[in-house]
């Protein structure tokens, strides 16, 4: 039975997306419920599922394409495996919008090779000619055993290997934005126009949380089945300062300030389309150990692109950690409508004066950028101070001092 491919609904907000990659070619069998194709939009990337066992019989959007919601991108066949085919590996975990899509699909063109060999899409074959790999140097994630673009840049990160020039020849390749960069450049521009930002930094002994995290290491793992990282000290530390200096979490709408009993922290976290900012909701309610699983959740799933729209809704503060890719100093940029980002920063031993000492200590760099209209100076500096000292002093977050 033929049926349409039309782009379905996945956001009361989301009118437009683009075509991201195929992951399946015109006439290629697959079994139901496996991806075909993601779907970009300038918030996160959704992947259609094929509605039944079948074929993708016509492709009308290509990738790099865009397509409204509703629009026809393609033609699907309901039908039998042929025989001999082995069918490609269904999703053992839905996707972000693969409701939403669960009765439309799309695909594309693959490299493929003789022989069984792996198949290699388009964009996967362009990011291994630039990194110098093989197939047989790439472990394939995609339908059917097909390799994506980011099998091959995890390759390549795994084994460090770098996009390389391609003999003698100076080639240059024209990309078009994805919707998450033009989303993410956009709200960067918008907040340097239409905020008055500033930073104040401090720095931070990292010490004793270094001590606490070694002396309960192996135990906090038999408990919770996850590492005590340092991110959920600082989601505490910062609800300890919100709770102390309300006005960082504050948000200006029009000729009022709106402010909130519960505290949303967004956490910037890398994912494969670019950065996405997860929101840990009630922060203030939830265990280190309820934050830790939660973050790691987020970066599992950002590298797939399975971050939910409303996961990324909201927020009444942001953590960003480029100290995670060796970052020293830096000064983030408040996530509007937010009024604050803190950014942390790598943790380095440097000598410093204690009691009239010079020691070694590991320190970090941290940066509060605010929004001036609604922070003042004072209260900036003093929750700054706040997240300082109960890091230094983990215990104040327990004795509430």
């Amino acid at each position: 039975m033929a049926m349409e491919i039309k782009v379905p609904a996945v956001g009361e907000s989301i009118s437009e997306v683009q075509i991201g990659e195929w992951y399946v070619a015109e006439g290629d069998w697959v079994a139901a419920d496996s991806n075909l194709v993601g779907l970009e939009t300038d918030k996160a990337t959704f992947d259609v599922p094929a509605p039944a066992d079948g074929k993708v019989t016509r492709i009308l959007k290509k990738e790099g394409e865009t397509a409204a919601v509703g629009d026809l991108i393609g033609y699907f066949e309901e039908a039998e495996a042929p025989a001999g085919t082995e069918p490609a590996p269904k999703e053992t975990e839905p996707s972000a919008g693969a409701e939403a899509a669960a009765g439309s699909v799309a695909a594309s063109s693959t490299t493929s090779t003789d022989s069984g060999e792996a198949k290699v899409m388009p964009a996967a074959a362009r990011e291994m000619a630039q990194r110098g790999l093989s197939p047989d140097q790439v472990n394939p994630s995609g339908p059917g055993g097909r390799i994506l673009k980011e099998d091959v840049v995890n390759a390549g990160e795994g084994n460090g290997s770098r996009p390389v020039a391609s003999g003698a020849l100076r080639e240059e390749e024209v990309v078009p934005l994805s919707p998450i960069r033009k989303r993410i450049a956009e709200r960067l521009v918008d907040a340097q126009h239409n905020a008055a930002l500033l930073t104040t930094f401090n720095e931070i002994d990292m010490s004793k949380v270094i001590e606490l995290r070694n002396q309960f290491k192996e135990a906090y793992i038999k408990k919770y089945e996850i590492k005590l990282g340092f991110m959920s000290f600082f989601v505490k530390a910062v609800v300890d300062a919100l709770n102390h200096i309300p006005q960082v979490a504050a948000q200006m709408k029009d000729d009022h300030l709106i402010y909130r009993n519960y505290y949303d922290i967004g956490v910037a976290v890398g994912g494969g389309k670019g950065l996405v900012v997860p929101v840990i909701r009630n922060a203030e309610r939830l265990s280190f150990a309820q934050i830790e699983k939660t973050i790691a959740d987020f970066g599992q799933r950002a590298r797939k692109n399975k971050i939910n729209l409303d996961e990324m809704e909201g927020g009444t503060f942001t953590i960003t950690n480029g100290g995670i890719y060796g970052s020293l100093l830096s000064t983030p940029i408040v996530n509007p409508p937010q009024s604050g980002v803190l950014g942390m920063h790598g943790i380095f031993e440097r000598p410093v004066a204690v009691n009239g000492e010079v020691v070694i200590r590991p320190m970090m760099y941290v940066a509060l950028t605010y929004d001036h209209r609604v922070v003042d100076g004072r209260e900036a500096v003093t929750f700054l101070k706040r997240v300082k000292d109960v890091i230094e002093e983990p215990s104040r977050m327990l004795l509430e001092i």
